[in-house]
């Protein structure tokens, strides 16, 4: 599901919102946020200093408030409070494609005029044709890194769950800025962002929040559009990272499907990993475990660097 009909289902799913005494029930909520439609910033700035995953778990839920003028400052609040903490891995330029100069007769692109200045000036001086290995063109080299982040949405999604995502999907956007995916899946998948599409960071983040769990796992119907999303990627490097607890519950068999992966990382909770980890030895994927959202960089790092 993708486009249109991705935007629908999330919008759908955010119909389910959560009240203002159920919010309440998290210690730090009515210090966040004293009065409805509000938040202390100077408390929240506190949190942050004191326990930022605590921070950023709350706000998450708080997206979701049925009180939207507090779903609305939550939303923008967990946003740039998720990209902050995603930066903390290292930027991995070589996920951008470079500008390169080649001989025109090995690949297409646009005339490079000041590399191909001595040829052209000696074709014209003595009247012979120009041969293209005389000519340079600009082209884009291929990106050298591609990534499709596959969340597990099943069951439910609580606070924590739904900012450890969104940070990992902001991770991917710093690591391959412009071949990057994020799906979402339960018994059904939901392309938050495509191969292809343009959408800005802090857009799928804010969509990421606004997901709500779902019932069974389809994790070969998961893996299978990972797949489809890196074929449209020309990267030397195509990388599918799920994020799951790896139990399958409906679809079909998923260990043939994680072994026809290019490369498949693996990123589950700490204190539910033993099935992810048999999983990942199974299929011959790297595998990390996360206990808060701000782990996501060390577990890229683990999973992602050679």
């Amino acid at each position: 599901m993708e486009g249109d009909d991705a935007r629908q289902a999330i919008q759908d799913d955010n119909r389910r919102t959560t009240p203002r005494p159920q919010l309440a029930r998290d210690p730090k909520f009515e210090e966040i946020s004293p009065e409805v439609g509000e938040i202390d910033d100077d408390a929240l700035a506190d949190l942050v200093d004191e326990d930022p995953d605590h921070a950023m778990s709350l706000l998450a839920q708080m997206r979701g408030a049925t009180d939207q003028k507090l779903a609305a400052l939550a939303a923008r609040l967990a946003g740039r409070l998720v990209l902050d903490v995603a930066k903390a891995g290292p930027v991995q330029a070589r996920g951008v494609g470079a500008m390169a100069s080649s001989p025109a007769d090995r690949v297409d692109g646009d005339l490079d005029l000041d590399a191909s200045l001595d040829g052209l000036v000696h074709a014209r001086a003595t009247g012979e044709l120009i041969d293209a290995g005389d000519l340079r063109v600009r082209h884009w080299t291929q990106p050298a890194t591609a990534l499709a982040l596959v969340i597990d949405r099943s069951g439910s999604m609580s606070g924590k769950r739904l900012a450890t995502a969104a940070v990992a999907a902001a991770a991917c956007a710093h690591r391959a800025p412009v071949d990057w995916s994020v799906l979402a899946f339960a018994d059904r998948v939901i392309a938050v962002k495509s191969q292809d599409d343009s959408r800005s960071s802090l857009a799928v983040v804010d969509d990421l929040l606004r997901l709500r769990g779902q019932g069974t796992t389809d994790l070969a119907g998961a893996l299978t559009a990972a797949a489809r999303q890196l074929d449209r990627s020309r990267a030397k490097r195509r990388v599918t990272i799920l994020m799951s607890d790896c139990r399958a519950t409906t679809g079909a068999d998923a260990i043939p499907v994680a072994r026809g992966l290019d490369e498949l990382c693996v990123i589950a909770p700490t204190d539910d990993a033993d099935d992810a980890a048999d999983f990942a030895k199974a299929v011959g994927a790297q595998l990390a475990t996360v206990d808060e959202p701000t782990d996501i960089p060390a577990a890229f790092l683990k999973v992602l660097e050679r």
